[in-house]
């Protein structure tokens, strides 16, 4: 799966999750999740399990640990996918 295939299952696990429109209609690798998109950090729980699911990965609590922006979910879940 190609980076910019896991970038929009990114973006659409995230779309529920976000709370500012704006960020997410110009949303980039750059684009940090909580900061910008206004996920809920009690939602990032969700968020996680969802990318699990629909990769069929599993992502340890110190990976989570490490992911801020939406370029940092992207390159985590091709890691494990390879």
């Amino acid at each position: 799966m190609s980076e910019i295939d896991v970038m929009n299952k990114v973006v659409g696990i995230l779309t529920p999750y976000a709370k500012n429109s704006e960020a997410l209609a110009r949303v980039g690798p750059m684009t940090h999740i909580l900061d910008d998109l206004k996920v809920n950090s009690a939602r990032l729980v969700d968020v996680v399990l969802a990318f699990e699911d629909e990769f069929g990965i599993e992502i340890a609590d110190d990976d989570v640990d490490a992911v801020n922006t939406v370029g940092d979910a992207v390159r985590l879940i091709s890691s494990k996918l390879t």
